[in-house]
């Protein structure tokens, strides 16, 4: 299927569309009236405009600028704009950390009132770096939204990648099921795998495949990682149930080379080439690039029962022998920006392969020795974007397919055991698991539509359209019988959203939107599945003071089953075709306040409690043989959680800051099914899910040499989780745990020439911890990792 087809697919999914809008016609006309009734504009004869710059002449964002009762930031351009103000004299305020305070007394005459705003830098030592207004993540940080904004900058000279960077944000737990390329499970107050959606720049990474991972893509490709709790915006126009992350990449950059190489522990080596060029013309070309290679061949501690050989004891040490992983991939872009017909209007080409060993299933009782699983994505793309198409409209289109194939590899029919020996033979037509060559296209493609409409500088009216297609068909050569294989599975999925903000002086802001999502559903020669859902939610914010900021939030959200959830992935993941669409009741509430002790020490704590009141929760559990993962629905859970985080600054040279987080997620699920007596796990706590959890980040900045531009920095790590139950809790003795987690990582990074070199050495889990992300399934143990990094910018 090709870009044109997946147009007339949308349009044939716009005419069901049509028809649930007639279904909850009424709750539209609320919506409308609710958007109508909190809108209004007027125009005035009054207005003040103006650029504010410090006293080297560079312009400064996020400064506070105060007139007459009105608040507003100045953004990324350092210019500000307020209106309807009435003639007469007033003084004007302008407030940023680290800048002394601008205080004039102005006349507002009849019509537009320019003023441009010199701060001036507090005195500080020649050590000392300015501290500047705020920056990008702090922006987003102070929406309306329960949101955390990561800078990804800051660990550029590092080994970590996307996951490593999400595990330090309160309420999120990253779990892998082993070292580098391993599956992985990501959670947002307890909401994890397919309740959380991945964007890269706004565009949904569902249709990505196994080539691109969290624990896979380098942090060099971000320029900052948004994770949205809870609801979500309605401009990500996704059918998350528990929040959202997306990669914002570095756009700043139009002439630059980023490049890096590291090797450490497990002979781990990674690469990641980042550039783009861009002509006066506005012709740009954008090249991201990154290899991961690893042997993964680390320590693990085994059982006697994990195989039936019995030459060993309890707890033997042994090396893992079958778990090779790499990845290779290519991201180009080749396009016009800055033109007067559009902002950006790209081409895109996404290339990329990956190779997995698979050394165990679920658990490590099962160990395999041959099994393994490779993929490819070809995925040409199309985005364009461009403010002010007309006065105040805003439009964005996207479009990508996944051409791309899926394999499993399972033809060796013989058991191996954790040495690497084979200690049975197994019938010819037998496999390690399921004697399988499997080969699979998914034919996963996305178009998403945006448009923002902004009355004034007050008002802006959103609608937003995502449209996915999957097609998954394959064969197996070694069981042409099986027609199994060569029924197409099919799912049309479509998210139309609306919504309207309002921002009434800085001060306070209101954001109310609705979702309607419709899917199709079709597996092999069985009947069509159709289900739709209507959602709506709304984002308050409010500002007390200037650094004190009050949040709330409420969404009642759907989601719909996913393609992997409803057909399962051959490896690990069973299929459950009657899987229900989820829904939740979300909450949140949050505090934000940041305040200074004196010049040189800064702080900020965040705070924030939720609810969730989901029906039909869709969750992972083993199948009956304990050898895979099942997605099912439970009919209700409940969740309470908090999360803090505490921040603190010294002089730009020394900074700290600890989150931890807290959530129980209980079982509602009166009645199991077939069963008229109540469950006897009836408002028992969710199993195998962590409940407390939190980290400590301490980094020092120092100068080598005064003037030379040369730093080094410092950094230690900690990572806590308190043990966990992987069944029911309730059920006493067969309850089993994960044990309390206790990790602590160091590095060390020396830059030169201005941040040009760069080299960086890391030290992980320095004590040799043994360390679960899930039960029985070890992660590496001590690790070295060596970093160099090339950066070379063209102003």
């Amino acid at each position: 299927m090709n870009l044109f087809g997946l147009t007339s697919l949308l349009i044939t999914d716009i005419n069901l569309n049509i028809q649930v809008l007639n279904r909850f016609r009424r709750e539209l006309i609320l919506l409308l009236f609710l958007l109508l009734s909190n809108m209004v504009h007027s125009q005035s004869n009054f207005s003040l405009t103006g650029t504010v710059r410090d006293n080297h002449n560079r312009t400064i964002e996020g400064v506070t600028i105060r007139l007459a009762g009105h608040t507003v930031l100045t953004d990324s351009y350092g210019n500000f704009k307020i209106e309807k103000i009435k003639n007469s004299s007033f003084e004007i305020i302008a407030k940023a950390i680290g800048y002394d305070i601008f205080k004039r007394k102005i006349e507002i005459k009849e019509g537009n009132n320019h003023l441009d705003i010199l701060l001036f830098e507090k005195t500080q030592k020649i050590e000392e770096v300015p501290v500047t207004g705020l920056n990008k993540p702090q922006i987003t940080n102070r929406m309306a939204f329960n949101v955390t904004s990561i800078d990804a900058k800051k660990y550029y000279n590092s080994t970590i990648n996307i996951s490593d960077a999400l595990d330090q944000v309160p309420g999120v737990r990253v779990r892998e099921q082993g070292g580098l390329g391993s599956n992985l499970n990501l959670a947002i107050n307890g909401f994890s795998g397919n309740h959380i959606r991945f964007f890269i720049d706004g565009v949904p990474m569902d249709n990505m495949g196994s080539t691109f991972q969290m624990n896979t893509i380098p942090i060099n490709l971000a320029e900052n990682i948004e994770v949205f709790k809870g609801v979500v915006p309605i401009w990500l126009g996704s059918d998350a149930l528990g929040g959202a992350i997306n990669i914002v990449t570095n756009k700043s950059n139009r002439n630059y080379i980023d490049a890096s190489y590291s090797y450490g522990s497990f002979n781990t080596h990674r690469t990641t080439i980042n550039t783009a060029v861009t002509n006066k013309s506005g012709l740009t070309f954008e090249l991201n690039a990154f290899q991961n290679y690893s042997d993964n061949n680390y320590k693990v501690f085994i059982e006697k029962h994990n195989n039936r050989r019995d030459n060993y004891a309890n707890d033997t040490e042994v090396e893992r022998f079958h778990d090779q992983f790499h990845n290779e991939s290519i991201i180009a872009n080749f396009g016009l920006v800055n033109k007067s017909f559009a902002d950006r209007l790209v081409f895109g080409i996404t290339l990329g392969h990956n190779y997995k060993d698979i050394q165990t299933g679920a658990r490590m009782e099962s160990v395999f020795g041959a099994w393994h699983r490779k993929g490819n994505i070809v995925m040409p793309s199309l985005r364009y974007s461009k403010n002010n198409l007309i006065k105040g409209l805003d439009v964005m289109l996207n479009a990508n397919i996944n051409l791309g194939t899926e394999q499993t590899i399972d033809t060796v029919a013989k058991r191996f055991d954790w040495f690497g020996d084979t200690y049975a033979d197994l019938p010819s037509t037998s496999g390690e698991r399921s004697r399988t060559l499997y080969k699979y296209k998914n034919r996963d493609g996305i178009i998403t539509a945006n448009a923002n409409y902004n009355l004034g500088d007050k008002h802006v009216f959103t609608i937003n359209n995502v449209f996915n297609t999957f097609n998954r068909s394959g064969s197996d050569e070694l069981n042409p019988q099986n027609n199994e294989y060569e029924y197409a599975k099919l799912s049309q999925k479509n998210v139309l959203g609306f919504g309207y903000q309002i921002n009434k002086e800085g001060r306070w802001s209101a954001n109310i939107f609705g979702k309607f999502l419709s899917q199709n559903n079709k597996n092999g020669n069985s009947s069509s599945v159709n289900s739709s859902r209507f959602g709506y939610g709304t984002a308050l914010s409010y500002f007390l003071d200037t650094n004190l900021q009050l949040k709330a939030s409420y969404e009642l959200t759907n989601r719909m089953a996913t393609p992997y959830e409803l057909f399962g992935d051959v490896e690990n993941q069973d299929a459950n075709t009657n899987l229900k669409p989820e829904s939740s009741n979300n909450i949140n509430f949050g505090i934000m306040y940041q305040f200074d002790i004196d010049r040189d020490d800064h702080f900020g704590i965040t705070a924030g409690v939720l609810y969730r009141n989901s029906k039909n929760f869709i969750y992972q559990r083993l199948n009956q043989n304990q050898s895979k993962y099942m997605a099912d629905n439970r009919e209700g859970v409940r969740t309470l959680g908090a999360d803090f985080e505490l921040q603190y600054f010294h002089k730009k040279w020394l900074s700290a800051s600890t989150s931890w987080t807290y959530q129980y997620l209980q079982n509602m699920q009166k009645y199991e099914n077939g069963y008229t007596e109540v469950s006897p796990v009836y408002k028992d706590q969710m199993p195998n899910i962590p409940y407390l959890f939190g980290n400590l980040d301490l980094n020092v900045h120092l100068p080598v040499f005064s003037g030379s531009g040369d730093m080094l920095k410092t950094g230690y790590n900690l990572q806590y989780i308190h043990d966990f139950y992987l069944y029911w809790p309730s059920r006493g003795e067969t309850k089993n745990t994960i044990p309390q987690q206790l990790s602590h990582d160091f590095n060390i990074v020396y830059s030169f020439k201005k941040g040009r070199y760069n080299i960086g050495l890391e030290a992980r889990n320095i004590t040799n911890e043994r360390l679960y992300d899930n039960f029985s399934m070890q992660k590496p143990g001590r690790a070295f990792y060596l970093n160099l990094r090339y950066f070379i910018n063209k102003k």
